[in-house]
């Protein structure tokens, strides 16, 4: 099932960030689907779903959009969009996921000065040629919903070869923020359950947490 909302005030992404979204401007909604298994049949899902995303765009003309781990939608180092995945459920069975997805059609300069990282929108890349929310949600329905029961049969692997195409920091040097520690290196895609491997010092590092924060230097 799907739910659509037209604005928000108090929506967030990871790690509780504020996603703030004025009426009739961008595109957000959630999705709840239901898994037989657990949740460690989910790894990779929310790259799955940034995968469905990225192909919904493109359905609607919007081209040249790449995924940032694990849950960026960006242009040119810009975020575009994000996606969030909330589990519930049994560790070992029955659980379902509440996927959230936000797409930038139009941000005011006011929300752009107020955001502590760049941003861009489909009006900026798109100029007179942004697909109306309409479309752009029909879209991401068919996709998403396609995608998910991809997953549910496969898991990650049915999108890995994907994801690695559209991997925004695949060879760039970047900076992870761990509540542990922070530590530098190159990335280099992601692994069988998604999670990204970091070449670090001579050794392959997995990073694998919800908490931290991934930045390309």
């Amino acid at each position: 099932s799907f739910v659509f909302a037209d604005w928000q005030d108090a929506g967030r992404g990871r790690r509780g960030r504020k996603w703030i979204s004025p009426p009739a401007t961008n595109l957000q909604f959630s999705c709840l689907k239901r898994f037989s298994g657990g949740y460690a049949s989910l790894s990779g899902l929310s790259l799955a779903v940034g995968v469905a995303a990225v192909n919904a765009l493109k359905d609607c003309g919007v081209g040249g959009i790449g995924l940032k781990w694990p849950n960026d939608l960006v242009h040119r180092g810009a975020k575009l969009g994000g996606v969030l995945v909330e589990l519930g459920g049994e560790f070992m069975g029955p659980c379902h996921a509440v996927i959230g997805i936000g797409i930038n059609l139009r941000v005011p300069e006011a929300v752009r000065r107020a955001l502590d990282r760049p941003c861009t929108d489909l009006a900026s890349l798109r100029g007179a040629e942004v697909p109306s929310r309409n479309a752009l949600a029909a879209a991401m329905v068919a996709r998403l919903t396609e995608a998910l029961d991809a997953f549910d049969a496969e898991g990650f692997a049915a999108f890995a070869d994907a994801w690695d195409g559209l991997d925004a920091l695949a060879g760039r040097a970047v900076r992870i923020d761990d509540p542990r520690g922070a530590f530098e290196g190159t990335a280099a895609g992601v692994d069988a359950r998604g999670a990204l491997r970091v070449r670090c010092a001579g050794e392959l590092r997995r990073v694998d947490s919800a908490e931290v924060t991934v930045r390309a230097k």
